[in-house]
């Protein structure tokens, strides 16, 4: 007599994505007026000079295709490695390979952006991706060592060459900071469901032909790819850069000897530490139990909640009753150190954990416009890549320490990577509270170099 077992499938409800929509759609559109002249305009349409809204629409367009890309290779990475065959350990080299390249190429993108200009070095992020998707189109096996260190490196430059390059055309313009805020935040909100269209079109290019689903993957990449290249070649000028003897020197000056500026460092290596974890660890977490978990329906209402959380920021910069943006980083810290605390003791209840999860992007979502405007404060423009870059740096080389660690000598677990990820967002909040007691010294006087 055979015995039948019956598999348990986890899914999200349905209102989830229901209530995440529609709390999204009336945060956006109740937002409270700037002024009595703006009450009827969109978020658009707030700006002091006429040639700057086309500009930030432009960008918000070609910033979105690069989110896009970016979802379309993360969400079709890991398809493509069981479809070539690649083992568990061939796996964690790969992530070790990509996290090398982040720090050690990376870590300076940010400098050559600053001597060389954001346009090109956003021309080299499109032509990396491009580069990876004809490789992967014309060769029947390609080398994923080559595109995942591409890739890395592609993502690095995603991580500050964009928000380097609204700050500074937004300065060129004098645009009142408010818009910037606004623009930060739309990023933030852009970026999260541009990623789930990459998602959407990569579970649709698969689904065309599962055994050839690589090659219409690559094939849209390419397009993707030669579209952005044409986009930013095409009407977008920039002022002449710092010679490298003058940018050095300013770079020791007002970054390295600046001790709010290392608070801000060490804070977004925390956040960006705590976000690398999660997307390595979340699917092994919420499987641990053993039931089946749709992890394709889970992934839009994670990036739903950073949507959302992204809308919160303008409430609480610039609302009826506005904070202090230290107080709400502080604030979203702690709760994120918490979120972390709780995932550390081993809770295996998938609607808790997909919760807290939620709840863990809806505060990097409030998080990332947060930390933005911050730099605008306290780093000047000129030298804001070289900063970001800066930043990441701590967070891709812990991250690449415990892959070795857990990957290869097997001296950690999941559990104590996260409560150490779970003490990071903490000393993040304490790089808050001791940010808004030093306060910041007036803008104008060491802004402009």
């Amino acid at each position: 007599m055979g015995v039948t077992i019956e598999s348990s499938v986890w899914e999200p409800s349905p209102f989830l994505y229901i209530f995440i929509f529609l709390s999204c759609f009336f945060s956006i559109f109740l937002l409270p007026s700037k002024s009595s002249s703006s009450s009827s305009s969109s978020l658009f349409d707030h700006s002091n000079s006429s040639s700057f809204i086309p500009f930030q629409r432009n960008f918000l367009l070609l910033f979105s295709l690069a989110s896009v890309m970016e979802g379309l290779w993360s969400v079709f990475g890991e398809y493509e490695l069981v479809y070539y065959g690649v083992a568990k350990e061939q796996m964690m080299l790969l992530l070790c390979a990509g996290f090398s390249a982040a720090l050690f190429v990376g870590s300076f993108l940010g400098m050559i952006s600053d001597l060389i200009g954001q346009k090109k070095v956003c021309l080299i992020f499109f032509i990396l991706h491009l580069f990876v998707g004809v490789w992967k189109s014309i060769t029947a096996h390609p080398s994923v060592w080559v595109a995942n260190i591409c890739l890395s490196l592609a993502s690095s430059i995603f991580s500050f060459n964009f928000e380097t390059w609204v700050a500074i055309e937004h300065e060129k313009q004098g645009q009142r900071q408010d818009i910037l805020s606004d623009t930060f935040w739309l990023m933030t909100f852009f970026e999260s469901a541009s990623l789930i269209g990459g998602q959407v079109l990569a579970n649709w290019l698969v689904g065309i032909d599962v055994k050839k689903g690589v090659v219409p993957s690559s094939t849209a990449s390419v397009f993707l790819s030669i579209l952005g290249i044409i986009c930013v070649s095409r009407g977008w000028t920039e002022n002449p850069k710092m010679a490298f003897d003058d940018y050095r020197t300013s770079f020791f000056t007002y970054i390295f000897g600046d001790k709010r500026i290392w608070l801000l460092v060490l804070a977004q290596a925390c956040l960006q530490f705590s976000i690398a974890l999660f997307w390595i660890l979340w699917a092994p977490t919420l499987v641990a139990d053993g039931r089946e978990v749709h992890l394709g329906l889970i992934f839009p209402s994670l990036l739903g909640a950073r949507m959302l959380g992204s809308t919160v920021f303008p409430w609480l910069i610039s609302g009826p009753s506005s904070f202090r943006t230290e107080d709400c980083l502080l604030y979203a810290f702690v709760v994120l150190g918490f979120v972390f605390s709780i995932i550390a003791y081993d809770y295996q209840e998938i609607g808790i954990l997909v919760a807290l999860f939620c709840l863990f992007h809806a505060c990097v979502g409030l998080i990332l416009p947060s930390l933005a405007r911050l730099r605008t404060m306290y780093v000047p423009n000129e030298l804001r890549g070289g900063m970001i870059s800066l930043s990441l740096a701590p967070a891709n080389a812990a991250i690449l320490l415990f892959l070795l660690l857990r990957g290869f000598y097997r001296n950690i677990e999941n559990a104590a990577m996260v409560a150490f990820a779970a003490l990071g967002l903490f000393i993040a909040a304490g790089c808050m509270h001791v940010l808004k007691r030093w306060g910041k010294q007036p803008y104008q006087n060491w802004h402009k170099l």
